[in-house]
């Protein structure tokens, strides 16, 4: 019998997961990206000595990447490594306060404590309300599609069903947050949380309070190499499976028979196959791939808010600082404006919270001696038409002087060079509509369940994986959605 043919759009993580997957159900499977390289927004790139990891920078739930060496029967190490990180991130206030986020939970909840005046048992419980939130929704709602009936008739998903009420999604993330903590800088730090996902605290469901767990609970990591070092191994994988990797190819058409895959379109040329999974953003599959099938387009779906963007500018600094680690955060002053820039006023507020990350802290050939790379990045909106080139402007006069006054140091002189990455160019790079990172918002109580689907329901043949479907956006997550793509293949 012969083996059946699989197409992916896309070598995004979730593209290169998938063709994993297949391959080990023996398909056979080839990827055809429009990029010279793999990895979609997990990038990287090199300037004056310095390396940079270009999207993508934090790793937690590694073991969803080792799954993808065991189910090929390889030993993960020999691919991949990764070491847990003591201190998942550090995190300065406008007012001088501090956290040093310790991957130990005991000494996290002490150190908070220390900085907010929160009682720990106000800490504990919070702990215990995220564990619960995971425990009710990872196992039915996270590791396999919402769109399959058999996904409800099992004792977990009856079990999860029967405790909805406790995941908290009738009240905003923000709202919950002020029922645990009354000091407001305890409110802000959880908060944040909403950003993993690029949605707004004071729109988002409770339910994302179940991020802080995952974070806390199971680690942060910095694989060895650097994250781009994911795609490297992933893709070493996916090669010696016998995946094909075509670059600099991009996809022009799905081609349907009646309401049936046929194949895709490069270069004029039709490529036949069972089956095509599109790891390209749902928003431009359709309106790029499938532009002359409009009546086959999920209209709601692809009218839905988008994600929050970002704005980062990558520095060379001629200097190092012991004080930050690989993760560090400044908050803004005044959290609830800043997102009502983002997400009514559309532009950005000019006391941003400012994410900042340095590889050369763990991998120190990142960055020439006694220098570092910076990666620094604020929350921004979609892009809908704005002036993008007076907003970078503005940014990053506010950034250096909110980082010069957190620092106690000008670090203007230190910048010795700079590359930015603005929503146009997420947008460019990774076909991502509007340049949002995420795919959809999760504004609203029931945005999990109106992600696109992992198959379609209107196409037979057409699966979907990656951030801009279920179950979202981020590394686990793109992951997961190509577990739940492959469990629907024989």
């Amino acid at each position: 019998m012969p083996r059946k043919n699989a197409l992916i759009i896309g070598a995004g993580i979730a593209g290169i997961a998938t063709a994993i997957r297949l391959a080990v159900k023996g398909y056979d499977v080839a990827i055809f990206e429009a990029n010279s390289y793999p990895g979609g927004k997990l990038s990287e790139f090199e300037k004056d000595g310095f390396r940079f990891d270009a999207g993508p920078s934090l790793l937690t739930m590694p073991q969803y990447i080792d799954e993808l060496f065991m189910l090929a029967d390889k030993k993960p190490t020999d691919y991949f490594s990764y070491q847990k990180l003591d201190v998942v991130c550090n995190y300065f206030y406008e007012d001088g306060s501090y956290i040093k986020a310790s991957a130990d939970e005991d000494k996290f909840i002490a150190e908070l404590s220390k900085a907010t005046d929160e009682p720990e048992t106000a800490i504990k419980k919070y702990a215990e309300n995220s564990r619960r939130i995971y425990n009710i929704t990872n196992h039915v709602f996270l590791e396999r599609s919402l769109h399959r009936l058999k996904t409800y008739l099992s004792w977990n998903a009856i079990g999860s069903i029967l405790h909805l009420p406790q995941i908290d999604a009738m009240r905003t993330m923000h709202k919950a947050n002020t029922s645990f903590f009354r000091d407001q800088r305890a409110v802000q730090f959880f908060d944040r949380y909403a950003t993993y996902n690029g949605s707004n605290p004071f729109s988002a469901p409770a339910t994302l309070n179940v991020i802080p767990h995952i974070e806390q609970h199971f680690g942060a990591y910095f694989p060895d190499g650097g994250m781009y070092n994911i795609v490297i191994s992933l893709v070493k994988l996916a090669e010696s499976l016998g995946v094909k990797f075509h670059y600099n190819f991009p996809v022009e058409e799905i081609v349907l028979d009646g309401r049936k895959v046929k194949g895709i379109k490069v270069n004029g040329e039709l490529h036949e196959a069972d089956i095509v999974v599109s790891n390209m953003d749902v928003w431009f599959t359709y309106h790029k791939l499938l532009k002359d099938r409009p009546k086959l387009h999920p209209q709601k779906i692809l009218q839905q808010e988008r994600s929050s963007s970002a704005l980062i500018f990558y520095w060379g600094i001629n200097k190092q600082f012991p004080q930050l680690d690989l993760h560090n955060i400044f908050f803004s002053a005044d959290y609830k404006t800043e997102f009502d820039h983002i997400w009514q006023q559309k532009d950005i507020y000019h006391d941003p919270t400012v994410y900042l990350n340095i590889s050369s802290k763990y991998k120190p050939d990142d960055a020439p001696a006694r220098c570092e790379n910076w990666f620094v990045m604020i929350n921004v909106p979609a892009n809908t038409g704005q002036d993008w080139d007076q907003l970078i402007a503005d940014a990053r006069k506010n950034i250096v002087a909110k980082l010069n006054r957190l620092l106690g140091e000008d670090i203007s002189p230190l910048i010795v060079n700079e590359s930015v990455l603005d929503p146009r160019g997420i947008e460019s790079r990774t076909s991502s509509y509007q340049g949002s990172i995420y795919g959809t918002s999760s504004n609203s109580q029931f945005a999990a369940f109106l992600r696109h689907a992992n198959k379609s329901s209107k196409i037979d043949g057409l699966y979907f994986c990656g951030g801009s479907v279920h179950p979202g956006g981020g590394i686990p997550l793109c992951l997961l959605s190509a577990k739940i793509v492959s469990d629907w293949l024989v």
